[in-house]
């Protein structure tokens, strides 16, 4: 017994060392970057759950409280925590030297003791990094309230986006999460074309078929596959031109010759950490796809080679581009074609384990998202056009940033599938 239990022991401690170890590892990792970036540190902030962020950052679980916590990572020297007296283990699972406060005068002292250096010559005005976005033009990353950015700021200190450090410590896949992804999108291909095959096959033999049918099939199909049932946007004609039109349970439109057909699925497989796939092809209800159809996909699917080309020439030269700059060149094809009012939203967005990730967005129209596209990040380009009362046209890829290119993780689709060819 007590050789078992010794051996328990010092399992258990080797474990929790493996986990201090590798939190101690992502705090090295993040003083690189804020040495690399120029700051002199990142002060994360939480009230009861209010930054959904940082788990992935620090390599936690959720951390929650009641009480307002701080944690104050500088680029050099120990990280500092700020916690209630009440919950003075709140965050011990991060490393790094305690401060306890109890009043609201001490709370702020304490932040000023972890982020202002003692015993140093400060050369110049700190730049801190808190998840805030100038004018909200990122609210992906606006975690933090204006109250407490404006007490941080009353310190002296020079408070800053932390937009590039989340998406370089959460937006950044693994190999790992690569070939997981990879894996949904390609199953998830093969599911959209059998789809197309089952609408067929329903409207050779005269079977009543509606928007809920489709649904149906792909999500038994999903977990046939290993993947999630996740419900999907399945669109005919007039309701494909509201780009985020669901069919409500026993309500979907009847799909019949001659119609469009939408499909737009998010799914990942059923593995930890994996990465969504996330694709919309278009489908036409038979032999040969019309004039009117064919012309605003080939504008859409312009408009998604154009800013894909742009991304790939700026990665193969050595050059930087955001987020914007590629949304401005997709925008700028369907507007050249008269259709920029039609163009409803984004371009595209990050891919992360929800679906929507919190790396750079394709997107200069309904944010202003001023990040850089980076290596071992994913997102979707998805232009679209929508004609109220008619149809809609969307064509959406997953893209993966490599070393010095961006590449489709899919096949992808080249024109509008004739269903019943």
């Amino acid at each position: 017994m007590k050789i078992f239990l010794a051996i328990f022991l010092l399992a258990f401690t080797t474990l929790a060392s493996f986990a201090q170890t590798e939190q101690e590892k992502r705090i090295a990792d993040i003083q690189a970057a804020l040495k690399q970036q120029g700051f002199d540190g990142w002060l994360f902030y939480d009230f009861r759950g209010s930054d959904i962020l940082i788990p992935r950052i620090l390599k936690t679980e959720r951390l929650g409280g009641s009480r307002r916590w701080f944690y104050y990572v500088p680029a050099t020297d120990e990280p500092v925590k700020i916690v209630h007296a009440i919950e003075p283990d709140q965050i011990d699972v991060l490393p790094g030297k305690k401060l306890i406060y109890r009043e609201w005068q001490l709370l702020k002292q304490n932040v000023a003791n972890a982020v202002l250096p003692t015993g140093k010559t400060k050369r110049h005005k700190l730049r801190i990094a808190m998840q805030y976005s100038p004018n909200n033009d990122i609210p992906y990353i606006s975690r933090v309230d204006a109250g407490t950015i404006e007490m941080v700021k009353s310190l002296g200190v020079t408070v800053e986006s932390s937009a590039d450090l989340v998406q370089q410590f959460e937006a950044v896949w693994t190999d790992e999460q690569l070939q997981m992804h990879t894996e949904a999108a390609t199953k998830m291909q093969k599911i959209i074309l059998e789809a197309f095959a089952e609408i067929k096959r329903r409207i050779n033999e005269n079977i009543p078929t509606t928007e809920n049918d489709v649904q149906q099939f792909m999500m038994k199909r999903y977990e046939e596959e290993g993947m999630n049932p996740s419900p999907m946007i399945v669109a005919v004609n007039a309701n494909a031109a509201s780009p985020h039109y669901f069919p409500r349970a026993g309500k979907g439109a009847p799909i019949k010759r001659g119609d469009l057909v939408l499909i737009d699925t998010v799914t990942k497989v059923k593995k930890p950490k994996a990465p969504a796939a996330d694709l919309t092809w278009m489908g036409f209800v038979g032999e040969t796809v019309p004039d009117e159809y064919a012309k605003v996909w080939n504008i859409v699917f312009q408009a998604q080679q154009s800013a894909l080309a742009a991304i790939r020439d700026a990665f193969k030269a050595g050059k930087p581009i955001t987020g914007a700059q590629a949304d401005d060149v997709s925008r700028g094809v369907i507007a050249k074609a008269g259709y920029a009012d039609q163009f409803l939203h984004r371009t595209g967005h990050s891919i992360g384990e929800e679906g929507h990730g919190n790396g750079a967005n394709i997107d200069n129209l309904e944010t202003r998202d001023s990040r850089r596209l980076i290596p071992k990040t994913a997102f979707s380009i998805e232009p679209g056009i929508y004609l109220a009362g008619k149809f809609g046209v969307r064509s959406e890829i997953d893209v993966y940033i490599t070393g010095n290119d961006a590449i489709i993780t899919h096949p992808h689709q080249t024109e509008i599938f004739a269903i019943l060819k």
